[in-house]
């Protein structure tokens, strides 16, 4: 006898019922035809490849930006680019997080049987942190989940102490190790720290996510840890490669944009999901190991080269990071040019009033740009003159205190005014017309303790940002890079860059946060130690 049943999804006992009793088939018959139709579709559906097999999901929820979150992440900021040395192999790590407003966090679990926390996954740290139930004198700690060691009977103590600095703050606890499940794959033995201490910020207190999960490379791991996540690259061989578990050594994010949306994206472990960006990624090349870190090209507003850029640029993708950073002589013009209110520098006005004739002299004379504020005088160091290279130069930790802090506000000020002046030179501006310019750029510097403020009325009228990535363009609108809180008649609009000075060999230096990866879909490829981009869908 035939049976054909229409299946479009898994059967049903009912469903298989009634179709063998319509084919007047006995009772106990029936029962039997069910019991095996059951059985065969099961034996089917393990022996047929699924199309996401290899491919682990975690599902990413969003956390809106308020003011006060957003006036928080630029206080943070000001301890970006400080030199830090957490025991790496060059002996030198910059620690470019700032955790005050990052938005996407996702669930894991850690023991067994498994305790649940939500973390921020971030690709700009390496380490796995979460609160732990030895956590007693931080108030952040009994907001949030803690790790109980004592209720999991994979946990194997190590207890080795540490501190993890981000800037202008830091967690310490101490090593333990146990399971950790990540979109369903459970990574044995995985090394993380139990944090005893969480800095006082409000932000930690009211965050949404309980630790860091760090998806960056070893090389910046605090203690040396293994991150949970680790792709085959040269003598390294990570947790969960090892265990074969993953299809692909890769690893993206998808994040959802739109505000009104329950679905705050995707990150995907082993593969990508086609779904989530059209066309074909641009891929770059991991520069150096420790953050995602590749060369970027020229950076445009409007269809103008700001030339910063123009010798290259190293940029980070940070998925910790919810706005955009730069050398600050850029960012303040983007905020020249969107409109953004900032503080006006009575500092730099006063070095283009009194030195800003010198300056178009000696550059029009053919002075190196970096040597014209040591020929000036307003970059001296020990006594002797102090030669600077790039936008704004942060001067060796050691040196440092040798300049007070007024000088090395006049030595930072004439070397943006440089840069201001040398731009708009190559555009062949008159002097009068440049020093006017440069004389407003002023007004615009960013507040490193306040927000920018934008007229939302005055959004379509703004140019449009574009960094140049692998010799193609990516193209952020004002709609984009613009940064809306509050709803209604209480909506805030927020210029979405914010200032970072790093000195050479490192800097100049951009930091692509969450602004740009909800614009393009990002691949971190640490097979082939590359980065790819594809514009979202």
């Amino acid at each position: 006898m035939l049976l054909k049943l229409a299946i479009s999804t898994a059967p049903t006992a009912a469903t298989i019922f009634k179709a063998v009793l319509s084919k007047g088939v006995s009772l106990n018959m029936a029962h039997k035809l069910v019991q095996v139709t059951l059985c065969l579709w099961v034996f089917t559906s393990l022996l047929l490849p699924s199309p996401t097999a290899g491919i682990y999901r975690v599902s990413l929820k969003k956390q809106r930006l308020n003011l006060n979150r957003f006036k928080a992440a630029r206080i943070a900021m000001r301890g970006w680019g400080m030199l830090h040395n957490y025991g790496s192999s060059d002996g030198e790590v910059i620690p470019l997080k700032n955790y005050m407003d990052a938005q996407y966090y996702g669930v894991i679990a850690i023991g067994s049987p498994p305790q649940n926390f939500t973390v921020l996954f971030d690709t700009g740290s390496s380490n796995l942190w979460v609160p732990s139930s030895k956590c007693y004198f931080s108030i952040a700690c009994y907001f949030h989940s803690k790790y109980k060691s004592s209720r999991s009977s994979t946990y194997t103590k190590i207890g080795k102490p540490c501190e993890i600095n981000y800037g202008s703050g830091s967690i310490s606890g101490f090593f333990s190790q146990d399971n950790v499940e990540v979109g369903g794959v459970v990574v044995r033995d995985q090394v993380f720290v139990e944090a005893t201490r969480e800095g006082s910020f409000p932000t930690f207190v009211l965050a949404k996510f309980d630790g860091i999960l760090g998806l960056g490379f070893q090389e910046i791991s605090v203690g040396n840890a293994t991150p949970v996540w680790y792709g085959i690259c040269c003598l390294y061989r990570y947790n969960m490669l090892n265990q074969d578990v993953v299809r692909e050594d890769v690893f993206s994010f998808w994040l959802n944009r739109d505000p009104s949306a329950n679905e705050g994206g995707e990150l995907v472990f082993g593969g990508v999901d086609p779904k989530h960006y059209k066309g074909k990624h641009t891929y770059v090349p991991v520069t150096r190991k420790g953050y995602w870190q590749f060369d970027m090209g020229d950076f445009l507003i409007g269809n103008n080269s700001t030339g910063v850029c123009e010798g290259g640029c190293a940029a980070i993708v940070d998925s910790g990071t919810s706005l955009l950073a730069g050398p600050t002589a850029v960012v303040t013009e983007i905020n020249h040019a969107i409109g953004a209110e900032g503080v006006v520098s009575a500092e730099c006005k006063e070095v283009v009033s009194q030195y800003g004739d010198l300056i178009w002299q000696l550059l029009v004379s053919g002075v190196q740009p970096d040597k014209v504020c040591t020929q000036i005088g307003l970059c001296v160091l020990n006594g002797t003159r102090y030669m600077s290279s790039g936008i704004k130069t942060v001067v060796e930790k050691e040196n440092m205190e040798e300049l007070s802090a007024g000088d090395q506000l006049l030595c930072t000020t004439c070397q943006m005014t440089v840069f201001w002046i040398q731009s708009q030179l190559k555009q062949k501006g008159t002097k009068d017309t440049v020093l006017n310019y440069v004389n407003e750029l002023c007004q615009s510097l960013p507040s490193p303790m306040g927000e920018s403020v934008i007229d939302c009325a005055r959004i379509s009228l703004m140019p449009d940002i574009t960094f140049i990535i692998g010799d193609k363009p990516f193209k952020l609108t004002p709609d984009q890079y613009i940064v809306k809180m509050g709803e209604g008649l209480t909506t805030v609009c927020v210029s979405g860059f914010m200032a970072l000075d790093v000195s050479p060999p490192r800097g100049p230096l951009w930091i692509l946060g969450d602004v740009f990866m909800g614009v393009y879909h990002t691949v971190f490829d640490f097979g082939n130690l590359e980065i790819g981009f594809a514009e979202a869908a």
